[in-house]
């Protein structure tokens, strides 16, 4: 069975689905790998690197379709919503894409996947079990984004964030508040504090109270913070009214004491909560930053506007959409490796088996046979209940 790795075609973006190091991993479970020439250029892995680890290097996107049973991607169609739909018909019946499809925010895109009678797995819905964390594109890339939303706050800020004694007088540390605790809040977290920085952060779930206090920072707490804030899979929900006034209270008192604000509250396939009101902006100290990591569904701020950079009463809000693609290196390799544990959970004896009772191959697979089979999109979608995976 024969692994397709092609240049991702969305805009600005710089990683890519497998890198050299992964071939040889494909190849001891009888996967060949081709890849497009210059597929990992702007990852920083050229055709050598991969010619030199067993992968198959092809002229261009066309070829590499063409030979391939199974097209790796880091966004397809949905993730890609444009320039995806051009390898529509490169796409062959029968074929495997493997991708982030974004199905439940645009479920309306996986109807032409189905046409095309391609099977599809969506990387974004593998299950937050732990025989599964070797798969999960999301927390991995989310560690990039944590990491690098620090960095972009410590540079647009005025403020060193470390205390520091010096001959000319102690600088105070900066203030970062760290909102939303899941994978990109608790590594920005653990680097505000490496930087020095005081840092509190805030979640609905009172259950990560324990791992934000072990990464040194304080964790701000809220009477109505219950258990049942915790959604499936460990992400937050969706809460009533009353809730979100308290919230936006608690908010209001601790962003203006806050330097640096980092927000991360996101809920799959629905727009961002807004958390920070213009009104908070309003009180936030001079020169001021916002690294908006849910920008990318409407934001946490109230003045965010994607892949902008927008200034407010000496407040600088940033949006970026993409934060993984600015470190592609790494991101790249951590994503290959989700791929290759992902190829290895489908694979036996090199060809593709589909088991209906194994919860990682029913939870990813979008469409097969020409039918969109995952639950959530066809009910988005108002089609039927579908058949069983692999009937």
């Amino acid at each position: 069975m024969k692994i397709g790795v092609v240049t991702e075609s969305f805009p600005g973006e710089r990683r890519v689905a497998i890198h050299p190091d992964a071939a040889p991993i494909l190849t001891k479970s009888k996967l060949e790998v081709v890849v497009q020439s210059g597929a990992g250029r702007e990852s920083g892995f050229p055709d050598d690197a991969y010619a030199a680890k067993g992968g198959r290097i092809l002229a261009n996107r066309a070829d590499v379709f063409r030979e391939a049973d199974v097209i790796v991607q880091v966004r397809g169609l949905g993730a890609n919503p444009e320039a995806g739909r051009a390898d529509l018909s490169l796409m062959r019946p029968g074929q495997t894409i493997v991708a982030q499809f974004d199905p439940l925010s645009r479920p309306e895109l996986i109807k032409d996947l189905a046409a095309r009678k391609v099977r599809a797995f969506s990387l974004e819905l593998i299950p937050r079990i732990t025989r599964a964390q070797s798969m999960d594109v999301l927390s991995s890339q989310a560690t990039v984004a944590g990491y690098k939303a620090v960095l972009l706050a410590a540079n647009t800020t005025p403020r060193m964030f470390p205390m520091l004694m010096t001959a000319a007088g102690t600088v105070t540390a900066a203030h970062v508040f760290v909102i939303g605790a899941g994978v990109a809040g608790l590594q920005a977290i653990a680097m505000a504090r490496r930087l020095g920085a005081v840092v509190h952060a805030y979640d609905v779930r009172p259950a990560v109270k324990e791992q934000i206090e072990s990464l040194g920072a304080k964790f701000v707490e809220m009477e109505l913070a219950t258990a049942e804030a915790e959604g499936k899979g460990g992400y937050a929900k969706e809460m009533g009214e009353d809730f979100i006034r308290k919230q936006r209270e608690l908010m209001t008192r601790v962003v203006k004491e806050s330097h640096a604000v980092i927000t991360t509250a996101a809920i799959p396939g629905k727009r961002s909560p807004v958390l920070i009101t213009a009104d908070m902006v309003r009180q936030m100290p001079p020169g001021g930053v916002i690294v908006d990591l849910a920008a990318e569904r409407g934001g946490n701020c109230e003045l965010t506007k994607p892949d902008e950079v927008v200034v407010e009463h000496d407040v600088t809000i940033l949006g970026p959409t993409n934060l993984p693609s600015t470190v592609p290196f790494h991101a790249s390799q951590m994503f290959g490796r989700n791929i290759c544990a992902f190829l290895k959970e489908l694979n036996k004896d090199g060809v593709i088996a589909l088991d209906a009772n194994n919860e990682v191959h029913r939870d990813t697979l979008l469409t097969d046979n020409g039918e969109i089979v995952h639950p959530m999109v066809r009910k988005l979608l108002n089609l039927p209940e579908p058949a069983a995976v692999g009937a």
